[in-house]
């Protein structure tokens, strides 16, 4: 069964209410370029696991308004489609969702107009929630936001550093992906009036869920395939990004070596061979164990959670990020 079925929210008024964000601004035409852009981005796919997560959230308030709470779950997918598309350009990839990549289609200039439109329309449409009640919303549009731009600089600052710490490795997950997350469950809660215990037990939840997702992600960039993946296997490391199973594989004195010497210079032959040592050193299986820890404490939030139907949600979330069956 799929996430948005699985908890029972239709994916297709959620695309509606995306779509709405553009068709509405009165300041660019339908016919447009940007617009029509934005409309196939959306209606390229993608699991909203973003916005599914803000209505989640909602579900632990006692009062939730329906249409803010729509409006604030297009609002993180427009966030988080917009660092896809700078994703893509930093990364330097040509395919999103089996399509060609926006700055292929319109080059890095109107790709960046693309994206840079979209950050600026969530803080525009945010900007009504303006009573100090509901300033929490300010959090998606700003705090996020920021945290997305930290995260990208990181990674791009920490490329082909062997010498990053783990904490350091987790403190870019945190704002490259977990910060998102762990804000749209939050603000979800808070829109629907639940109290801050809750709505910060909701935002760690998000967080662990975030950090195991990512550590996830990237122990699959070594073990799928090139055709699951559209790339190489280990293309974190031929692009210079030091993930969590390159610094545990640095960890053996036999790999570190290997490791270091590469560079945006080394032949693929010599990547290759390092990529296979590094998938049979166990390194692999020590960054399972730490996703899996995360998983763990996202659990135990569950379980404190017990006294509201939704928690059975979070319990669906945590299965889907855990690879489990819903």
């Amino acid at each position: 069964m799929k996430l948005d079925e699985a908890l029972n929210i239709p994916l297709r008024t959620v695309d509606k209410e995306i779509i709405n964000i553009v068709k509405f601004d009165k300041d660019v035409p339908r016919s447009s370029v940007l617009a029509k852009s934005i409309v196939d981005l959306v209606r390229s796919g993608g699991k909203r696991v973003r916005p599914l997560m803000v209505i989640v959230g909602s579900r632990f308030g006692p009062s939730p308004d329906k249409s803010k709470v729509w409006r604030l779950a297009a609002a993180a997918e427009f966030i988080h489609a917009a660092s896809l598309i700078h994703d893509d350009i930093i990364d330097d990839s040509p395919v999103r969702r089996g399509q060609s990549a926006l700055h292929v289609k319109l080059g890095v200039k109107g790709a960046l107009h693309v994206g840079n439109y979209m950050s600026a329309r969530v803080i525009e449409l945010i900007s009504g929630y303006s009573a100090e009640r509901e300033r929490y919303a300010y959090d998606l549009s700003s705090l996020a936001t920021t945290q997305l731009c930290l995260g990208e600089y990181q990674q791009l600052s920490y490329l082909y550093n062997y010498d990053i710490t783990i904490e350091q490795y987790l403190d870019k997950s945190i704002n490259k992906t977990a910060q998102l997350i762990a804000t749209c469950l939050k603000i979800g809660a808070q829109s629907a009036g639940a109290d801050e215990e809750i709505s910060n037990l909701l935002y760690t939840f998000g967080q662990k869920l975030g950090i195991s997702f990512q550590i996830r992600d990237d122990i699959l960039d070594f073990t799928q395939s090139s055709d699951k993946l559209g790339k190489p296997a280990g293309s974190d490391l031929r692009h210079g990004q030091v993930t969590l199973p390159v610094l545990y594989a640095l960890e053996d004195q036999h790999l570190a070596s290997s490791i270091r010497a590469i560079s945006s210079e080394t032949p693929v032959e010599e990547i290759d061979a390092v990529i296979a040592s590094i998938q049979s050193s166990g390194a692999l299986e020590k960054a399972e164990d730490l996703s899996q820890q995360y998983l763990n404490e996202a659990q135990e939030i569950i379980d404190q959670l017990q006294e509201y139907p939704a928690h059975h949600d979070l319990q669906i979330l945590l299965n889907y990020f855990g690879g489990r069956d819903s």
